[in-house]
């Protein structure tokens, strides 16, 4: 097997390994309204002391949020006691839902 084959072997594998969610806007809309909307809004407007998560790119969204759950982020524990509640699933959810706000 040559080199060009085997990388693209690995490649595919370390793909298929990635776990991967289908993101549903409607759950995220609802975990959204149970929780982030206290601090964020209603439609994820913000205001001056929290962000705007409304029109906000999923891999932006997620990140943060995973960057909280492993404590990499770490300048609010408000936000990271409750990303810390979120499954990979729920954060892929809000994700979704975040995004489709403008």
């Amino acid at each position: 097997m040559n080199k060009l084959t085997l990388s693209a072997l690995i490649a595919a594998l370390a793909l298929a390994a990635a776990p991967t969610y289908a993101a549903d806007v409607a759950a995220g809309k609802k975990i959204a309204e149970g929780g982030c909307a206290d601090c964020h809004g209603e439609k994820g407007e913000g205001d001056d002391e929290n962000p705007k998560l409304a029109g906000m790119a999923v891999d932006k969204f997620t990140k943060a949020m995973t960057d909280y759950q492993s404590g990499a982020r770490n300048k609010d524990a408000k936000m990271a006691k409750a990303a810390k509640k979120l499954s990979a699933a729920d954060v892929a959810n809000v994700a979704a839902y975040y995004a489709t706000l403008k």
